[in-house]
């Protein structure tokens, strides 16, 4: 019999939480025994999963036809064409001499795709959300009463996008959320929409983080050095969203206070490392770590920059922000551009680390805290979105100090849930340098215990497997668009012309003639 074969469109297969879910989703459902395939209109192997370019993973890049943006601008529109692109792409390979048309579908994001590989392929189609566009325009801080914000002229600008995002999830088989908090979140955003999402939290791949791992200077790279350091780590995009101006705050604040007060004696200076995916395409990535920068050097912290691969040109002003030193391991914090796997691994797993610090609001899920559980580290997370869900957390460290023993506390804690500011993160980590050894290694086996209890890549497959046979279940439906076919000289004249009265209506709308 053959396998099922999966299809799973994701806009931008990058190094993010959302791109690590699917990495894992495809890797748990391969496993499985599906025939996977990743259709993207973005993959850069210089900025991707290992497994997206090592032959592990089959992925069908279609390189998108439109630009990012505009002026900095109408990221929405043009992200919506290039996911239109790629479906169009799809349906002429599926009349191809060889059709490679997939049993299911899985759009994960945008949901633009759907009714047409509805109607055009006659396949049932699952979207998992991981949170409503709407609430994401320019990359800010969600919103966490389901409300779209902006002046009047973003919201006129937007309506079409946003009443298209609503109509085309709405025709989606099943919907799947990433957690409690975006599945409500969800429900105040698409009042049309009377189905709840079913939430199936984002996996990993557990075994991948249990093995412990000896990796070489070679592997290591510009880090090899700096493992060895007592380091509180921050993991995430280096995005403003991802508000890491608290990590550096709290950094700078415990620097303070253990010089101050003698909290511990470190045989070598305490590091912060800031590990994540940047795209140098990005407007947002590029502003967000000159602001870091800046903010380093305001609060008087020497910085190092390492990176997979070699900045351009047009970054070279970065450089001013770097500090030359003979060993950069002395500076007091790395950034850890597009971090490889054997460094991600390494980080969590140095005993040296002392906690992972998650300093988004309302995020979605969240991965970044069940990597750091998983490896035993005690977690700092802001108390709002996903993190709620996955992070059991001490008594607020402001009151007291978390107390002597773990014994009557039940669940047992794996961090702290705190304020958004660098006071309550502070005072979480002081709490954690205070633990008794103990205490550190209860907390330790806490969190390991819970993050294989709920979210392995084990328990995603399962609710994955399950939602994709039900889809599968109700039945294939007539192909509308069967005898549909466009050449590919009439498909470039048409891609071409889109792009042009695209292009036009943006500017158009920039400079508020239209």
């Amino acid at each position: 019999m053959a396998p099922i074969r999966v299809g799973i469109i994701h806009p931008d297969l990058g190094i993010g939480g959302a791109e690590r879910l699917v990495v894992d989703a495809a890797l748990g459902l391969q496993q499985a025994g599906y025939e996977v395939k990743i259709y993207t209109s973005h993959h850069d192997p210089a900025h991707a999963f290992e497994e997206t370019k090592n032959g592990t993973l089959s992925v069908e890049h279609v390189s998108s036809w439109f630009p990012r943006n505009i002026f900095g601008r109408f990221h929405i529109v043009f992200a919506i064409l290039s996911q239109l692109q790629l479906t169009t792409h799809i349906l002429n390979e599926s009349r191809s001499e060889e059709p490679t048309v997939c049993d299911v579908y899985m759009v994960d994001q945008l949901s633009a795709s759907i009714p047409l590989l509805r109607a055009g392929l006659g396949r049932r189609v699952v979207y998992y959300c991981h949170f409503p566009d709407k609430l994401l325009s320019e990359g800010k801080a969600a919103s966490s009463d389901g409300k779209t914000q902006g002046s009047l002229l973003k919201r006129l600008y937007r309506f079409p996008a946003d009443w298209l995002e609503e109509f085309t999830t709405k025709r989606a088989d099943v919907i799947l959320a990433n957690s409690k908090f975006t599945a409500g979140i969800f429900k105040a955003a698409f009042p049309s929409i009377s189905v709840t999402p079913r939430v199936v939290y984002p996996g990993i791949n557990i075994t991948a983080y249990e093995t412990l791992v000896e990796p070489s200077e070679e592997e290591l790279g510009e880090i090899f050095d700096v493992i060895t350091y007592p380091t509180l780590l921050s993991l995430n995009r280096i995005e403003g969203k991802k508000n890491l101006n608290l990590a550096i705050e709290t950094f700078a604040n415990v620097r303070t206070e253990v010089a101050s007060q003698g909290i511990v004696k470190f045989e070598k200076p305490l590091r912060l490392v800031i590990g994540g995916g940047f795209d140098p395409r990005l407007s947002d990535n590029i502003n967000t770590l000159t602001k870091l920068l800046e903010l380093c050097a305001t609060l008087g912290l020497s910085t190092y920059i390492a990176s997979t691969s070699p900045l351009p040109a047009s970054l070279s002003h970065l450089e001013n922000f770097k500090t030359h030193s003979r060993s950069h391991a002395a500076s007091n914090v790395t950034f850890l551009l597009n971090f490889t796997q054997a460094q991600r691994s390494a980080l969590l797993q140095s005993k040296d680390t002392i906690a992972l610090l998650y300093t988004p609001t309302n995020e979605h899920f969240g991965i970044g805290p069940v990597e750091g559980m998983i490896c035993g580290l005690p977690v700092i997370a802001c108390e709002s979105g996903g993190p709620t869900e996955s992070v059991i957390s001490f008594p607020s460290p402001s009151a007291s100090s978390p107390p002597s023993s773990l014994a009557s506390l039940d669940p047992k804690p794996t961090g702290f849930l705190c304020a958004p500011n660098s006071e309550a993160f502070s005072a979480a980590v002081i709490a954690i340098l205070k633990l008794s050894p103990a205490d550190r290694a209860a907390v330790a086996e806490a969190a390991k215990a819970r993050a294989k209890a709920n979210f392995g890549m084990q328990s995603m497959t399962s609710a994955l497997e399950k939602v994709l046979r039900e889809a599968m279940d109700m039945g294939k439906m007539t192909a509308f668009m069967e005898p549909w076919h466009i050449d590919e000289r009439t498909f470039n004249i048409v891609h071409a012309f889109i792009t042009v009265l695209a292009i036009i209506a943006c500017v158009l709308i920039y400079f508020e003639y239209l």
